[in-house]
């Protein structure tokens, strides 16, 4: 470090204080430099960047700065060229007034680390102070009788500046009568007195004049005068003498003002004018001599501005006494002010972070504080806290600096705000103390995952739902804020029957909203199970899922399907046989039918919608039974018609109705002779069906009959042929035609005899079957029947056994 002074005669002392500011440059760990006082501004101080370690750009990185307390900033950064320099001129003598050694000392805080570093300037004196008087001129009375060797002690010049700058000696003006003695105290100051060398004669010079001159060390020298006249008065025989040699006095530094502090007494034995005592202060420092006043009078002492313990903790003075003639005498007098507790102490924010991610670690340092308090003792002796109950805690540093750093990791969740209260407080009676507060926002890390308020949830939705419908909605809570607390959804990829998920079912990403995006069958499928994603916009983007099971319920969607009696794909229609002989309850048969949807909506009854023959049978209401609700009579029509309607129990209920032919007869030759007695059906349908039937019945007839005719001619020599053809006749007779015809559409019957008759209407032959007595059911329709060509019935079928088989081709 290289210190230029402005003026180019003090190079060497510049080159001195820089030899030995490199010897103390790392006493004690601090950065110490040396300046001369009074130097232009921005002049170089030293190497701040080197001297941290730095690169001169990294100060701006690091945010480096100055940080002092208590007073005009000095000093200021070269960020450019990394140096330290000054802020403007300094005055050494208003800094730190008399003192040996000016020390300016300050920290420099490194911020992103939240680091101290102390600084210790020296400012350097220089010799730009004048000695001076402080009276520009003063007057002494001094008795014509006074003997030689007494000694008038002068007032002493005052020099604001420090070592050889300072005053260095004293030099009075040639005079016969008197000289000059420097008596120099215990604290190193000089002071002046003037000896009467040879007696004093009034009527040969009443007055003297002598000038005493103040020189300081400095290059060049300055100097300051004091005029001093001597008044020769006639005898004076006693000089004022004080009770005491020195006066002490202690008081509060909150005295109030004009309070009398002390009373200085001085007496003359002397009568009249030359015991007259007045009093005065006699070299007293300016700022003094501006708080104290002095009775002349009666030499008390009182204060007429506030005292300061912080600016002076002891103020001297000097009480001069001097009687009417001229004789005087001084005491020392010596206020000591009392500290109290009247200065609060104060906080400073040196730095002071106020948002912090949640995530910092503990130990994070959020502030940087400084707490000082102006009086001395306990009552300068402070302490700094902050409220237990928060997560941060205070680490006490040197020169009383704090740190505030985090005691455990933050939770913005928790509590994102901390409004946090720094209490000093000092040791004095009455204890102040001073509050500051500290705002720290925690601002927010992607650290909590979306949330749905279930772990799963469950759907109820009806079938046959509209397309697009919203179903459902789903929300998760994200306990972050801004952008990490921003949910998306979606659902998660799966295959219901082999179709994509998303071709059933889509959700809003933003909103949660789930919608259908076909219309649900509950036949097809009754339930869905599904996953949604919930995302946050965080980074890295956390996420969760939630089940979601669908469940379709079931409408009254389907009508009963009516399982038998079985409509035949060729459209014909099922008769049931009822002996005449059947008693009341006598089952007939059931009509069974199954309802596709559930529960309710599948529950069936039954009930006879129309009845050829109302009150002749009766249908079970849960089971479909078709039962004869009394005895058969012989007026009872052989055809019996009964509709039964289905209904299930939904809402609307849904029905279907099924058409039953019931013959009645007790045998099959019965059932043919009844219905060829039967009205044709009002169905045109019906009517021409048994015009089919008849007319191959005719044409059977008359084959047959073509066939006897034939026989009869082959055989007329024979004269038994006419008894076979006889006897032939009579075997037809017993089977008559109308036991091969069907009715109304019958497929099928049952008979006491069993005998089954067939026609097949799509096929080129029918059959005729008789088997061993047993039951049979089935019947064709007229249609069938009518479709069918007329019936060839061989002379074998006529002659077989009864269990025979016989077989009729359809031409």
């Amino acid at each position: 470090m290289v210190i230029r002074g402005k003026q180019p005669s003090c190079s060497e002392l510049f080159l001195l204080c820089l030899f030995l500011g490199l010897l103390l440059e790392a006493w004690a760990g601090k950065i110490q430099y040396m300046v001369p006082e009074e130097t232009d501004k921005a002049f170089f101080v030293g190497n701040i960047a080197k001297d941290l370690g730095l690169q001169p750009q990294e100060l701006t990185e690091h945010r480096v700065r100055i940080i002092s307390r208590g007073r005009t900033q000095l000093f200021a950064l070269n960020h450019r060229s990394g140096s330290l320099v000054t802020a403007g001129r300094i005055d050494r003598e208003e800094l730190c007034a008399q003192s040996v050694r000016c020390l300016v000392s300050f920290n420099i805080l490194v911020e992103d680390k939240m680091k101290l570093y102390p600084v210790e300037v020296e400012i350097i004196d220089i010799n730009d102070n004048t000695p001076q008087f402080q009276l520009e001129e003063v007057e002494f009375k001094m008795n014509e009788i006074t003997t030689p060797g007494t000694r008038i002690p002068l007032p002493f010049g005052q020099d604001l500046d420090v070592g050889m700058n300072s005053l260095q000696n004293y030099q009075l003006s040639s005079n016969p009568h008197f000289s000059l003695d420097v008596q120099q105290g215990s604290d190193g100051s000089r002071y002046p007195e003037m000896v009467l060398q040879s007696p004093l004669d009034r009527e040969e010079e009443a007055v003297h004049h002598l000038v005493l001159t103040a020189s300081d060390g400095g290059n060049p020298v300055r100097s300051g005068t004091l005029r001093i006249h001597v008044q020769v008065v006639d005898a004076n025989d006693n000089p004022p003498a004080f009770t005491q040699t020195q006066y002490h006095m202690s008081v509060p530094e909150n005295v109030p003002l004009g309070t009398r502090l002390l009373t200085v007494k001085a007496t003359d034995p002397d009568e009249g004018a030359n015991g007259e005592v007045t009093y005065s202060f006699h070299n007293i420092d300016q700022k003094i001599a501006q708080i104290f006043q002095l009775d002349s009078d009666t030499g008390e002492i009182s204060n007429k501005e506030s005292l300061d313990f912080e600016e002076y903790k002891i103020y001297p003075m000097e009480i001069q006494a001097q009687d009417g003639a001229g004789l005087m005498a001084r005491a020392k007098v010596l206020v000591k002010v009392l500290d109290i507790n009247d200065n609060a102490p104060e906080v400073t924010m040196t730095s002071v972070t106020t948002a912090v991610p949640e995530n910092f670690p503990p130990g994070t340092i959020i502030a940087l504080i400084s707490v000082h308090d102006q009086d001395s003792g306990d009552n300068g002796d402070t302490t700094c806290s902050i409220p237990e109950n928060l997560p941060f805690k205070l680490e006490k540093l040197d020169d009383n600096y704090y740190h505030l750093v985090t005691e455990r990791t933050l939770d913005r969740e928790l509590t994102s705000r901390y409004n946090i209260t720094v209490t000093a407080t000092d040791k004095g009676i009455p204890t102040l103390s001073t509050e500051t507060h500290i705002s720290l926002k925690v601002t927010d890390i992607n650290d909590n995952p979306p949330c749905f308020p279930q772990d799963s949830y469950s759907i109820f939705i009806p079938e046959n739902n509209p397309r697009g419908a919203s179903i459902f909605s789903l929300t998760a809570q994200d306990a972050d804020t801004n952008e990490n607390a921003l949910v998306t959804y979606s659902l998660a990829e799966d295959t219901i029957q082999g179709a994509p998920l998303s071709s059933y079912i889509s959700i809003n990403s933003d909103t949660g909203i789930l919608y259908a995006l076909r219309s649900f069958d509950y036949e097809q499928f009754r339930d869905l199970h599904l996953r949604v994603m919930a995302y946050d916009n965080g980074d890295p983007r956390l996420s969760s899922n939630v089940s979601l099971s669908l469940f379709v319920l079931d409408q009254n969607d389907n009508t009963p399907e009516i399982l038998y009696p079985a409509l035949p794909t060729d459209g014909s229609t099922g008769v049931e046989l009822a002996p005449r002989s059947a008693e009341p309850g006598y089952l007939v048969t059931k009509v069974v039918a199954v309802d596709r949807d559930s529960g309710q909506n599948a529950w069936l009854s039954y009930r006879l919608l129309k009845a050829s023959e109302p009150g002749l049978f009766t249908v079970g209401l849960h089971t479909g039974e078709v039962r004869t609700a009394r005895a058969l009579l012989d007026r009872d029509a052989l055809k019996q018609s009964l509709v039964v309607a289905v209904q299930d129990h939904g809402q609307p209920p849904l029905s279907a109705t099924v058409t039953l032919t019931v013959a009645v007869a007790d045998n099959i030759p019965d059932v043919l002779a009844d219905l060829g007695s039967l009205k044709p059906s009002a169905d045109p349908d019906s009517s021409g069906l048994t015009l089919y039937l008849v007319v191959a019945v005719a044409a059977v007839s008359c084959i047959f009959l073509a066939f006897v005719i034939v026989l009869l001619g082959l055989r007329l020599r024979r004269w038994h042929s006419s008894r076979l053809l006889q006897a032939t006749g009579v075997g037809l007779a017993g089977v008559p035609a109308s036991h091969f015809v069907g009715v109304d559409g019958v497929g099928a019957f049952l008979q006491t005899y069993s005998q089954e008759v067939s026609l097949r209407a799509d096929a080129r032959e029918s059959h005729v079957i008789f088997p061993q007595p047993n039951y049979a059911d089935t019947l064709l329709s007229q249609e069938s029947c009518g479709k069918s060509e007329p019936l060839l019935i061989t002379q074998d079928l006529l002659e077989g056994k009864k269990e025979a088989f016989s077989q009729v081709n359809v031409l």
